[in-house]
């Protein structure tokens, strides 16, 4: 499994863990989980190493508002 390979990447465990909590009672942890990881491969190569904390965890932020915003949407 894909998922697999970033389980020890610590910035996608953090980014996971962080933002489980935050959006905890709204969305599964499995959709977090999976929206760290597009993000996370969205995102690998395009920037720059030391940034990956900052910018994983402000894309599937973002990407999970979007996600709730759309389900109030409906």
């Amino acid at each position: 499994m894909i998922q697999d390979e970033y389980e020890t990447d610590p910035h996608y465990r953090e980014a996971v863990r962080r933002l489980s909590a935050e959006f905890g009672g709204r969305l599964p942890r499995k959709v977090v989980a999976r929206t760290v990881l597009d993000a996370r491969r969205d995102l690998e190569g395009r920037i720059m190493p030391e940034a990956m904390a900052e910018m994983l965890h402000h894309l599937a932020h973002h990407r999970l508002g979007a996600v709730i915003g759309e389900a109030r949407a409906r």
